[in-house]
């Protein structure tokens, strides 16, 4: 059994699908971008905090950093996996690591020239001092990303893809450094958790996407194997996800004040916010899991594990909104 229908298709069906998908895909695409860009604002209404200048336009460059490090992440993930599914068939999608990559670079870079502005938006190329990026930890760690990001799309398009794997860990590892300051109680122990909970996310957001990509191409049964490969090891990410998830925001919000942070500060409502998406994402994992089990045709969790996707975009643009917004630190 095929993935595609075996009745035959037109040119023009053929067309109108590519159109349909093209337009879907703008269209999440713009959703996407308007969370992060309108999200900060709109969580911090009502709660007497102040928004620092330029939340939106931080919260959406965080986005596409984000996105662009699980992508070549889940590429070579799920490629791992599909070399050791038996009968597969030789040929993968086309990589979209190399342009990952350049939009990481962009994004790092964005990011980097407001930590050269003492965090501040910058009006003009003269307000970057960027000799002053090296002065101070945050800007060291800037500086890094846009190297790890500019090194990752050279290992893109060179004849060893595998070795993004260390400029991206580069990325990861700053990311955690960034998120708990010095100035923070334990920040080890915050970065610990941070770098675990991007790294499982990063794997289950791009693996997922990547298997879909590959599943267009294979046949059944190999199709299946590898989305079963996927799903087993998808369920322990999820776990690994909602533990370090959990005791984060416990170190920032202490027990006895989470419910009224959930609903009081804009941090605590994006978190919220996240948490119901991760659910909706979990419970979308769960239907693709049993209809990969119980159906006659395994590769119909294709449909769910599909809107599965479109969900965790959602998480993903929901997490960059979180990273510009005050943290509710109380110790």
């Amino acid at each position: 059994m095929t993935l595609t229908r075996s009745a035959p298709v037109t040119g023009g069906t053929r067309q109108r699908g590519g159109a349909g998908r093209a337009v879907a895909v703008l269209v999440l695409v713009t959703l996407g971008a308007l969370v992060p860009l309108l999200g900060p604002s709109a969580a911090l209404h009502g709660t007497g905090e102040a928004e620092a200048p330029g939340a939106g336009g931080i919260a959406l460059l965080r986005t596409v950093l984000f996105a662009a490090l699980c992508i070549p992440v889940g590429e070579l993930f799920v490629n791992r996996l599909a070399r050791s599914v038996p009968g597969a068939a030789p040929g993968l999608p086309p990589s979209w690591s190399s342009w990952a990559a350049a939009a990481g670079f962009l994004a790092a870079l964005g990011l980097a020239s407001v930590v050269a502005t003492g965090n501040l938006v910058p009006g003009a190329l003269a307000d970057i001092d960027v000799g002053g990026l090296y002065a101070s930890r945050d800007g060291k760690l800037a500086l890094l990303e846009v190297n790890a990001f500019l090194v990752a799309g050279l290992c893109a398009v060179s004849r060893r893809p595998a070795a993004q794997v260390l400029p991206l860990a580069a990325v990861i590892v700053a990311e955690a450094l960034r998120a708990h300051p010095t100035t923070e109680h334990t920040p080890l122990t915050g970065s610990a958790l941070t770098l675990v909970h991007l790294t499982c996310a990063a794997l289950w957001v791009g693996g997922l996407l990547h298997a879909l990509r590959v599943l267009r191409r294979w046949r059944d049964p190999a199709g299946a194997a590898l989305l079963g490969l996927y799903a087993r090891v998808a369920a322990v990410l999820l776990a690994a996800i909602t533990a370090t998830g959990v005791c984060s925001s416990l170190r920032r919000m202490p027990p006895e004040t989470v419910l009224e942070q959930l609903t009081a500060t804009a941090y605590g409502r994006v978190l919220l916010a996240k948490v119901l998406l991760v659910a909706a994402v979990a419970a979308l994992a769960l239907w693709a899991r049993r209809r990969l089990r119980r159906a006659a045709d395994p590769l119909t969790a294709c449909a769910p594990a599909r809107a599965e996707v479109v969900a965790l975009g959602l998480v993903v643009a929901v997490s960059g909104a979180l990273t510009a917004l005050p943290v509710p630190i109380r110790w």
